[in-house]
C-alpha cells in the first residue's frame, strides 16, 4: 500500500472511529429506528449487520411509510463448539429479541434474524452473559475460527481444538469499545492515550482492509472447505504427533457477475488458496501473526471490492507471497520454514447419524434443513411454514433439540455444513434420545439421501440486503426438483454436493463441490459444475439466467450423461471436469432443445 491510494469511504470512518467506538452509543439511544452510514459499519466488528425487512419495503415505500429496520447478530462461537447450557441461552434469546428461530452458518456460529434496534444491546449482553460473543462476527478483522467438527477423543482431534482457542484468542481484537457499548465497562484510561499498534498490536488503527477467514483442519475431515479461506491451517501428523502446519494462503469466495466464463478474465472472482509453507509444531500462532499482517499491510485499502488477500496473492505472485510471509514469519518469532508437505488427500466425511466419540461416550450428528433450526409446523415472522418437503414439513427443530438437549444435557458443536452435533452422550441413553427426536418430526440421517444430507444454502431473501435471488426459502423446491432428476437416472442415493446462494458473494461456498446454484436476479440462477466434493478444486460456470423451476430440468440431461460415461467410482463433478464442463453443458443444452424443453438460458 502506498500513501497515493486514496482510502475508501470504509477506511475514513474506521480511521476515525476510535477504535471501533463512534457514535454508536448515542445513536442506539436516540429513538429512531435507523442508524447512520458510520455506524453501520462500524456496527460489523461489534457482530451485527443492519438491514430491512425486503418483502414489505415496496409496499411500505408506496404508502410512504418507513422500512422495517432490523438487525441480524452474529456470534462468535470458536470451532462451533458450545456447552448445553449455553446452546439453551442462545435458544432463549432467538425468542425473547429476535424471530424464533437461530440459524447455523457456514462458519460454524449462530445467527439472529429480525432484532429490533431496542432489543440490540439487551441481546449482546445476553450473550456475553453465556460466556459467549459477537465480537468479530462480521467486520474487517479475522472472523470466527473455523474447523473440523467431529467431537472425536484424540490427540489428533485434542490438538485441533486446543489450536483454534490459541487463534482464536489470539487474534481477538484488544480495543475495549465492545465492553463499554455492550457492558458497561468503564473506559479503560490507556485507550486514550493510546494510538495504533501501541492498542492493537495485531490490527493497528485501521484493522484489515476487509475479513479475513481462517481454518484450520486435519485432512481427513475437511468439511470446512479449507481452500477457500484466506489462511488455511492444515494440520500435519506422523501417527500421533503433530510435525507441523501446511499454511495455505489466498482462498476466498465472493465475486460480482460479469458475464464471463474464465475466471482469469474476471476483475472479481472465487479462488482457492495456494500452499506456500511448512511450519514446525511450535510455530502456529507467528504464522498467524505473519499472514494477517501481509493482508493488513498489502491489501487494497482504496477498493473494497479488491482488498481480500486473494488478489493480492493472484497479482503479487506465489513467490513474493512466501517471500513476504517468510519476513513477517521470521519478524514474528517463527523457526524454519519450508516446502508444504506434497500429496496430502483430502476428505469430508459424513459426520451425520451415530458415531462412537472415543472416551466410551457417543455423538450425534442431527441434519438441520439450511442450518435454519425453526419449528416448521408454527408460522414464523420468517415466513416459514409448513410448505416444505415431505421430509421435513413438520420438524419441530427448535422445540425438538431444546427439549432434548435440555434433558440430557448434551454439549454441542455447529458444523460447517448448517448442521448441528449433540456431544457426550452416554449408550445407555442412545434409544431413548433417537425416540425423543423423531417425536418432534426430527428427520435424522437416515431420513436424508445424501444428497439432501450435502445441500447447503444462504439465507438470502427477505433479510440479506446482497441478495439477488431467492435462497434457504426455495430449498425444498430446488431440493426436490434436483432429487427427482437424480431418481429418473437411478442415482436416488448418489452422493452429491449441492450449494444454493442468493447472491454471487458465496456465503454457502457454491463455487466448490459438485453443482454451485447462484442468485442472478429474481427468481433466475447461474448454474456451475465440475468441482470436487473434498473441496479442492473450483467448478465452472456453463449456463447463465436459468429460471429456478428449469434447474431441475437442465440438470436431467447431464445426469443422463454422466449414468452413461462415468467411470467406476466417480463423483459427479470429477465426471464433469473430466469429460469438460463446457462439453457437458452444450449436450446437455442439445438435449433439452430436442426434447423442445429449452429454458430461456445463456450458455
Amino acid at each position: 500500500m502506498t500513501e497515493e491510494i486514496k482510502l475508501s469511504s470504509q477506511e475514513q470512518m474506521k480511521r476515525a472511529s476510535g477504535f471501533l467506538k463512534g457514535n454508536i452509543a448515542v445513536e442506539l439511544a436516540d429513538g429512531k429506528p435507523d442508524i447512520t452510514d458510520e455506524s453501520y459499519e462500524l456496527l460489523k466488528f461489534h457482530g451485527t449487520y443492519f438491514g430491512y425487512d425486503r418483502d414489505t419495503a415496496t409496499a411500505r415505500k408506496k404508502l410512504k411509510l418507513d422500512k422495517k429496520y432490523e438487525f441480524m447478530v452474529r456470534t462468535r462461537i470458536p470451532g462451533g463448539r458450545l456447552t448445553a447450557q449455553q446452546y439453551l441461552a442462545m435458544d432463549d434469546i432467538a425468542g425473547k429479541y429476535a424471530n424464533g428461530t437461530l440459524r447455523i452458518t457456514t462458519r460454524q456460529v449462530f445467527q439472529f434474524h429480525v432484532v429490533l434496534k431496542e432489543s440490540l444491546k439487551a441481546q449482546i449482553a445476553a450473550i456475553n452473559h453465556a460466556l459467549l460473543s459477537t465480537q468479530s462476527g462480521c467486520g474487517d478483522v479475522v472472523r470466527n475460527i473455523t474447523c473440523s467438527p467431529a467431537p472425536i477423543h484424540n490427540a489428533k482431534y485434542k490438538r485441533l481444538r486446543a489450536d483454534v482457542e490459541r487463534v482464536a484468542e489470539f487474534v481477538r481484537p484488544k480495543t475495549s469499545s465492545y465492553k463499554e457499548l455492550w457492558l458497561d465497562e468503564e473506559v479503560d484510561e490507556i485507550r486514550e492515550r493510546a494510538v495504533g499498534e501501541d492498542y492493537e498490536p495485531l490490527y493497528g488503527a485501521t484493522y484489515m482492509p476487509r475479513k479475513f477467514k481462517i481454518g484450520l483442519i486435519l485432512p481427513e475431515d475437511n468439511g470446512i472447505d479449507v481452500f477457500t479461506h484466506d489462511m488455511g491451517v492444515v494440520l500435519v501428523f506422523e501417527g500421533d504427533t503433530l510435525k507441523g502446519y501446511n499454511i495455505l494462503l489466498g482462498g476466498g469466495m465472493g465475486m460480482k457477475h460479469e458475464g464471463k466464463l474464465d475466471w482469469n478474465e474476471k476483475k472479481t472472482y472465487p479462488r482457492l488458496a495456494d500452499p506456500v509453507a511448512f511450519i514446525g509444531a511450535d510455530d502456529l500462532i507467528p504464522a498467524v501473526e505473519a499472514a494477517v499482517k501481509l493482508q493488513r499491510d498489502f491489501g487494497d485499502r482504496g477498493d473494497r471490492q479488491h482488498a481480500r488477500l486473494k488478489y493480492v496473492v493472484a497479482e503479487r505472485g506465489l513467490a513474493w507471497t512466501r517471500k513476504t510471509f517468510e519476513e513477517y514469519f521470521a519478524a514474528a518469532g517463527g523457526g524454519e520454514i519450508s516446502n508444504p508437505v506434497a500429496g496430502i488427500k483430502y476428505e469430508i466425511p459424513t459426520w451425520m447419524g451415530w458415531h462412537e466419540q472415543g472416551d466410551g461416550k457417543l455423538f450425534l450428528g442431527v441434519p438441520v434443513a439450511s442450518g435454519r433450526i425453526v419449528d416448521y409446523d408454527t408460522p414464523h415472522p420468517s415466513g416459514y411454514t409448513a410448505d416444505g418437503h415431505k421430509h421435513f414439513a413438520k420438524a419441530r427443530y427448535r422445540t425438538g433439540l431444546r427439549e432434548v438437549i435440555r434433558k440430557y444435557g448434551m454439549n454441542c458443536v455447529l458444523t460447517p455444513t448448517e448442521e448441528i452435533i449433540l456431544c457426550d452422550i452416554y449408550h445407555k441413553d442412545k434409544e431413548s434420545i433417537e425416540s425423543m427426536i423423531l417425536s418432534f418430526g426430527i428427520p435424522l440421517a437416515e431420513d436424508h439421501t445424501k444428497f439432501q444430507l450435502h445441500f447447503m444454502t444462504c439465507v438470502a431473501l427477505p433479510t440479506c440486503a446482497k441478495a439477488l435471488a431467492e435462497s434457504e426459502r426455495v430449498q425444498f423446491d430446488i431440493m426436490d426438483d434436483v432429487q427427482a432428476a437424480l431418481d429418473k437416472h437411478n442415482l436416488h442415493d448418489e452422493r452429491i454436493a449441492v450449494r444454493v446462494t442468493g447472491c454471487p458473494n458465496g456465503c454457502a461456498r457454491p463455487y466448490v463441490g459438485d453443482i454451485g446454484i447462484v442468485g442472478r436476479l429474481p427468481g433466475h440462477y447461474v448454474l456451475f459444475i465440475g468441482g470436487d466434493f473434498e473441496g479442492t478444486r473450483l467448478n465452472t460456470k456453463v449456463f447463465d439466467k436459468v429460471p429456478q423451476e428449469s434447474i431441475g430440468t437442465v440438470l436431467d440431461p447431464m445426469f443422463a450423461l454422466f449414468v452413461s460415461e462415468r467411470r467406476a467410482g466417480e463423483g459427479f463433478g470429477d465426471f464433469c471436469h473430466r469429460y469438460g464442463e463446457v462439453k457437458v453443458a452444450e449436450t446437455a443444452a442439445a438435449a433439452l432443445i430436442a426434447q423442445h424443453k429449452w429454458a430461456v438460458v445463456e450458455v
